[in-house]
């Protein structure tokens, strides 16, 4: 009697249960295996969605005079990517490594079963600890190096080293670290280099990649050198807003240890950071040697065990930023319906510059080759683009206005119930909430707005799709004194708004002065 014919289809295998998460194409769910009761992570693909998209791609491809073969070539990518993405998931079996346990393909879902992990990202995880050191941090690097060393001797890069893709087994203490998404990677031959395209994360791409020379498996550990970096004093080696400068220092090797933070910091560890941060790929210490590293080996004996409040406290703000910027990039996605993470924009002489990209957007060849339809496509929308930011520009000058008159119902009509903020009031934290701004309004606004004048100063507004912008702007505040003079004081701030039933509502804020919004003296 012949066998049975093996299930092909998700249902028959597996219950969907909750969302875990989601982006713009594809939905992560927790599942259970039927015949075993155990419960995994499913990613889900919507091939239809991408389908759907591409289908959009390619009327303005047609648009903008492309081929119909340079378009399919592009289109069949993706499902490469995603047939690459599981062939090299099923090489790698590493107690540190998010594992995949199944891969099915129907008509209109692709479907990715991976070990369920439920202690979130290992960023976050240490600014909950009670007590963070040297030693903890050398423990946390050790796994993530052995599960790329695991990965460089089957011969994959992961290309996409960051905080996102470190995640924690469990919430109990002590749980591994479990290295995850492996969309970027590659499969090379031995210490192959050769050019395999632009892709990463900015703030962790190495020398190499920028100057669009041969690279091969150093680049995982230039990237595990910023990781450590930034375990120890809790914000990155390189940084800049405008992504050239960024591309610069990184080009360059351009970091430092500045005190005081660094001068607790052993000097075992900023020599591994040294030899991680090697600009000369070849002379870069590799996975297995930075093993053998006396810091990690040895840290019983060599790594110190001094709580390092100040990291904990700088990797909060860190850990805030790049949540900030992740949302913004989701909803940049969702809305915009095409998957390039940077937009490329010309000059007037026809070359093309890619405009600043924060330090946590993941960019790949595709996306930047798929930017260019998306410019004509902006050029022709460029008078509704003008009047979309001068709309911005004025609901924000209509939020500062209720702020300076201390009108709280103004302020709550323009401002989202969950408003979050990040601002020095809230002493490092993320506040979500109207509450703790309500405040403010009930006990220190003025009464009234007669000696009081806010401007805005050089708006730069940034539309993320049809429904979402962010703003940034220099916020001045004229206000006259008790002695009957006129004072000045000024903040940085920077909004993000988003469209909710045809009204734009402010959703998140930060502003860097340590001014209150309602300090000024009032005149008597």
């Amino acid at each position: 009697m012949a066998a049975p014919a093996a299930c092909t289809r998700f249902s028959d295998n597996y219950d969907l249960k909750e969302e875990l998460g989601k982006g713009a194409f594809s939905v992560v769910r927790r599942c259970v295996q039927k015949c075993t009761g155990h419960e995994f992570a499913a990613k889900i693909i919507n091939t239809k969605k991408l389908s759907a998209r591409e289908k959009q791609h390619q009327a303005n491809y047609y648009m903008n005079g492309f081929s119909r073969r340079r378009f399919w070539m592009l289109y069949s990518k993706h499902f490469q990517k995603l047939e690459r993405e599981a062939r090299i998931c099923r090489k790698l079996q590493h107690p540190n490594i998010v594992r995949l346990h199944d891969s099915i393909q129907e008509e209109n879902y692709h479907y990715l079963v991976f070990d369920l992990v439920t202690g979130g990202e290992l960023f976050e995880d240490i600014v909950a600890r009670e007590f963070y050191s040297e030693a903890d941090a050398s423990h946390c690097i050790q796994q993530i190096l052995e599960s790329v060393n695991h990965c460089h001797q089957n011969g994959v890069v992961h290309r996409d080293l960051k905080p996102e893709n470190l995640l924690l087994a469990s919430k109990a203490k002590g749980a591994a670290v479990k290295l995850a998404d492996f969309g970027l990677a590659i499969e090379v031959q031995g210490e192959q280099h050769a050019w395999f395209g632009f892709a990463g994360t900015p703030g962790y791409l190495s020398p190499e990649v920028l100057k669009k020379e041969p690279y091969g498996k150093p680049v995982d550990i230039w990237a595990c050198g910023v990781i450590l970096y930034i375990l120890l004093v809790g914000y990155p080696p390189f940084w800049d807003e405008d992504q050239h400068r960024l591309y610069a220092q990184i080009k360059s090797g351009s970091y430092d240890y500045p005190s005081p933070e660094w001068d607790t910091v052993t000097p075992e560890a900023k020599n591994l950071i040294n030899q991680m941060l090697t600009v000369n790929p070849a002379k870069r210490i590799t996975a297995s040697d930075a093993l053998k590293h006396p810091w990690i080996c040895q840290r019983e004996r060599v790594a110190s065990v001094v709580h390092r409040q100040e990291t904990v406290d700088c990797l909060k703000k860190f850990n805030a930023r790049r949540k900030l910027k992740g949302a913004i990039l989701t909803t940049m996605l969702a809305t915009r319906n095409f998957s390039s993470r940077s937009i490329i924009t010309k000059k007037g002489d026809g070359s093309q510059v890619k405009e600043s990209t924060d330090s946590s957007t993941t960019l790949e060849d595709d996306d930047i080759k798929e930017s260019d339809y998306c410019y004509t496509r902006l050029r022709l929308d460029s008078e509704d683009t003008d009047a979309r930011k001068q709309e911005v520009i004025k609901i924000t000058e209509q939020l500062l206005e209720a702020i300076t008159s201390g009108d709280y119902d103004a302020y709550t009509k323009i401002c989202d119930p969950h408003l979050t903020s990040f601002e020095p009031e809230s002493l490092g934290n993320l506040v979500e909430g109207m509450d703790f701004h309500k405040y403010y309004f009930e006990h220190v606004a003025p009464k009234s707005s007669k000696f009081l004048n806010t401007t805005i100063l050089n708006p730069n507004v940034h539309l993320l799709g049809e429904e979402a912008a962010c703003i940034a702007y220099v916020r001045l505040t004229q206000y006259v004194d008790k002695q009957g003079a006129t004072q000045v004081c000024q903040c940085e701030e920077t909004r993000v708004w988003q469209k909710k039933d045809s009204k734009w509502q402010n959703v998140h804020f930060h502003r860097s002065s340590n001014t209150p919004p309602f300090s000024y003296p009032q005149h008597k």
